[in-house]
């Protein structure tokens, strides 16, 4: 019975995410242009791809984001999620608080973190009413600090999420360990180093999936925040596929960058999956 109520997913899986994949592949190596169309082009519009500099600082873009992310994710996470497991009073409210914010949307977040970070009524303003009249903060009209911005936002936004999944993590470990390290003297900081982050090895897996697959569909964060700009610096490779796909109707160009992306996730992601998830327990 359990087999028969899960063949719904299954086909789903099958038809719609493996299904409409393999036809993105196949339509990547044609001429698709407003409509998809079978003029096989073979490589041509991964070489176009390539060397495209929209296409190549997209990929500088979410390189940076992604690996600046997910470290400071899973940092900020894990030493929130620790300060909330000493029995704080008002636990309940902290958690609400770092949880909110990922109840809003992208479009919310990136607008919200677009007035603060405005120069004319912003933090930049703030500060100069506050006397300090030389000071300047702008970093979404600068395109080395543009970057800096989206970080800002988006984690904002999903630490909260990391935060409560490390929480349930640490609330899982068992009490014993830590009357053990006390009464063996050993300082706390080498308990969270040497004890409990080996144990939280699954916790950290799940959560470094959920924050990948945050980072390579980045989108509408950046569409809301900065428009791919300033200039195109902040371009990231979802954007550059729904422009292409819809704004310049060619589709055989959003197929190709499209591909690349899934790509991205089936080297980065489902291995680590696989070996955390997949495989043999440890005894």
């Amino acid at each position: 019975m359990a087999k028969i109520a899960a063949l719904p997913m299954i086909l789903t899986a099958l038809v719609v995410f493996i299904g409409c994949s393999g036809w993105t592949v196949y339509y990547s190596f044609t001429k698709s242009r407003m409509l998809p169309n079978g003029d096989f082009a073979g490589l041509s519009q991964y070489e176009r791809l390539w060397n495209t500099p929209r296409w190549m600082q997209s990929v500088e873009t979410i390189a940076i984001y992604g690996v600046l992310a997910l470290l400071l994710s899973l940092v900020l996470g894990f030493v929130l999620a620790a300060l909330l497991d000493q029995k704080i009073r008002m636990e309940s409210l902290f958690r609400t608080i770092f949880l909110y914010p990922y109840a809003l949307s992208f479009i919310v977040t990136g607008l919200v973190w677009q007035w603060i970070l405005n120069p004319d009524f912003g933090i930049q303003e703030m500060v100069r009413r506050a006397g300090w009249e030389t000071f300047a903060f702008d970093p979404l009209h600068n395109s080395s600090l543009v970057i800096g911005a989206l970080l800002m936002a988006g984690l904002w936004q999903g630490t909260g999420l990391i935060t409560v999944i490390m929480l349930a993590g640490l609330r899982g470990v068992d009490e014993d360990l830590w009357k053990a390290a006390r009464v063996d003297g050993i300082p706390a900081w080498k308990t969270y180093v040497f004890i409990i982050l080996p144990i939280m090895r699954p916790v950290f897996a799940t959560a470094t999936v959920l924050i990948g697959a945050g980072i390579v569909k980045l989108y509408d964060l950046v569409v809301a925040l900065t428009q791919g700009g300033p200039g195109i610096s902040s371009e990231v490779p979802a954007k550059y596929v729904y422009d292409y796909m819809f704004a310049n109707q060619n589709l055989g160009q959003g197929f190709a960058a499209s591909t690349m992306m899934l790509l991205a996730v089936l080297i980065i992601l489902l291995p680590w999956a696989i070996i955390e998830f997949g495989g043999k327990r440890r005894g």
